[in-house]
């Protein structure tokens, strides 16, 4: 009897190396880049948008997260393998092989041209910088202390690409919201990153959890007064009525629990830190979806 598996048992391990690649079982990423994006869609649309345009965006933001963790996986082939965290990847397991990385890379990428060219051509241009984003983010980590503002640079952007979807133009105000999730993704993605900081430094990565050292806790709660300042800006700028408000409350809330749970830092609390900030972008959107009812 031969021992070699059936070509079906391949494909379906290839099928289930590729969705891990993806991240597709791991969700809180495609959480914490789509409150955003729906933050903008609802401050653009002064509430509920047009079903297609939120459709197509909510379609993006998966195909996007997906595109960006396998170009992650396959900048870090080589040191995945040395950071706990990731030893099990499946290109370091060897269950999806780099061409086939690279060509469900490129077939997200075709996927997300398809969703954007049903917007108009000023956000298909944008999209070309979301791209770029997303795509230099894996390598920033070789070559700069903060590659973590580039990632919140990436996950960002929905937000400028959901006012020219929706309104033709982008407002000079909304960057007081890019900002202030540009600042709350550096806060939680640091606090990701503390995860993997002993590996890391060990392999020579970078990261923002390196270059704050005992000093990340301290940081992590100046970029967390920098998004609520912003939100706060922002909210005033545009009289937002109570519920914003409340929302923006809760990740206040969250954030001073965060500062609680950082003060003796081990594996498990950072990594459960950065789990929970999707609530609080829950939070504020509903608050954001109950101000424009």
């Amino acid at each position: 009897m031969s021992n070699s598996a059936s070509p079906s048992t391949e494909s379906t391990s290839t099928l289930k190396g590729l969705w891990l690649l993806m991240r597709m079982d791991k969700p809180v990423g495609i959480y914490l880049l789509l409150w955003p994006t729906l933050w903008a869609l609802w401050l653009a649309s002064l509430g509920m948008p047009e079903v297609d345009v939120l459709v197509i965006f909510v379609l993006g933001v998966v195909v996007m997260r997906a595109a960006g963790c396998v170009i992650n996986d396959i900048a870090d082939r080589k040191i995945d393998g040395h950071v706990k965290r990731t030893q099990a990847r499946p290109l370091i397991s060897g269950a999806v092989s780099l061409k086939q990385a690279w060509l469900c890379f490129f077939g997200l990428l075709l996927i997300a041209l398809l969703l954007v060219l049903q917007l108009n051509i000023q956000t298909v241009y944008l999209s070309f910088v979301a791209v770029l984003l997303a795509s230099a983010y894996p390598f920033m980590k070789r070559y700069t202390q903060l590659p973590q503002v580039v990632l919140g640079a990436a996950f960002s952007w929905a937000i400028p690409m959901a006012f020219m979807a929706v309104n033709q133009h982008v407002p000079s105000w909304i960057w007081w919201l890019y900002a202030a999730n540009l600042a709350w993704t550096v806060a939680y993605d640091t606090q990701y990153a503390m995860v993997d900081r002993d590996d890391d430094l060990k392999i020579g990565v970078k990261s923002t959890a390196i270059l704050f050292g005992s000093y990340d806790r301290l940081w992590i709660g100046v970029l967390q007064f920098i998004t609520i300042g912003c939100l706060a800006i922002m909210g005033t700028l545009l009289q937002l009525p109570w519920p914003f408000w409340v929302g923006a409350g809760c990740v206040a809330l969250m954030f001073i629990y965060h500062q609680r749970l950082l003060k003796s830092p081990t594996r498990e609390t950072c990594f459960k830190a950065f789990i929970q900030n999707h609530w609080g972008g829950l939070a504020l959107w509903l608050g954001l979806v109950f101000s424009f009812l």
